[in-house]
């Protein structure tokens, strides 16, 4: 595993060989057509069903004022309902605050997808107010096995581990990441990398500023999700996921 600065543990999604199978199934049997969707393979991803306008200076969760949005997006994709919320959420912020940034909340599931399974690793649970347990973290960033080597930072405060730091919580943030983009944005005053809501819009900050500011060209796009993991394996998986739920198809 490559951990490049915010990225941490990817997952290794090993597909079902169930492809050729179907195809004889489907010429043999004249099967009729499942109505699924055409995947785009664009890049950047496209942007999925657009984002309510919200008060983002509301008190308390303003990822819930997404729950309506989020339900129809939630049960054709899979994603859980409260993960969606967060990237709805965070995708809203970033555009009332910095829309000449264009980031898509598909973008965020793609990241979160690929870094967490939506903050579900390892059965991992996420509780109404976002919080997910137990927490996600990475493998010890000690340089073997292809990792970079990063001495502990926080004192193990955040990560755990007082020798190495670790990747941590559903977008897989090392400490010293966290802590210049780690926002609250679930109102409960602090910035908890193990929160989704807190998460989702700290990893919103940090795309836009490693994009240069703009994730609308496939350069910006690319150059940003390379900041995470700096593999076009990585940013393939990334692009796939996102492009899959930019037409509510379950990936």
């Amino acid at each position: 595993m490559s951990v490049r600065r915010g990225a941490g543990r990817r997952l290794v999604l090993v597909p079902l060989m169930i492809g050729a199978t179907a195809l004889v199934a489907s010429a043999c049997l004249d099967l009729p057509s499942l109505n699924r969707p055409d995947i785009p393979d664009g890049i950047p991803p496209g942007p999925g069903a657009p984002t309510p306008y919200i008060d983002i200076n509301a008190p308390g969760r303003t990822a819930e004022l997404f729950r309506g949005w989020a339900g129809p997006i939630s049960d054709s994709t899979g994603i859980p309902l409260i993960a969606l919320e967060a990237y709805g959420n965070a995708a809203e912020i970033q555009r009332q605050q910095h829309p000449e940034c264009g980031l898509a909340w598909t973008t965020l599931a793609g990241v979160a997808a690929v870094e967490s399974k939506h903050g579900t690793h390892h059965g991992t649970d996420i509780a109404a107010n976002g919080d997910t347990a137990p927490p996600i973290r990475g493998v010890a960033l000690d340089g073997t096995k292809g990792n970079m080597q990063i001495h502990d930072t926080d004192g193990g405060k955040l990560d755990g581990d007082p020798t190495h730091d670790r990747a941590m919580g559903p977008f897989q943030f090392i400490p010293e990441t966290w802590k210049r983009y780690g926002v609250d944005a679930n109102g409960d005053g602090r910035a908890d990398p193990d929160n989704i809501d807190d998460a989702a819009l700290s990893a919103a900050r940090y795309l836009c500023v490693s994009s240069g500011g703009d994730m609308t060209t496939p350069e910006g796009w690319e150059d940003a999700v390379k900041v995470y993991n700096n593999s076009m394996k990585y940013v393939l998986d990334v692009r796939d996921r996102a492009n899959a739920y930019s037409v509510n198809v379950r990936y």
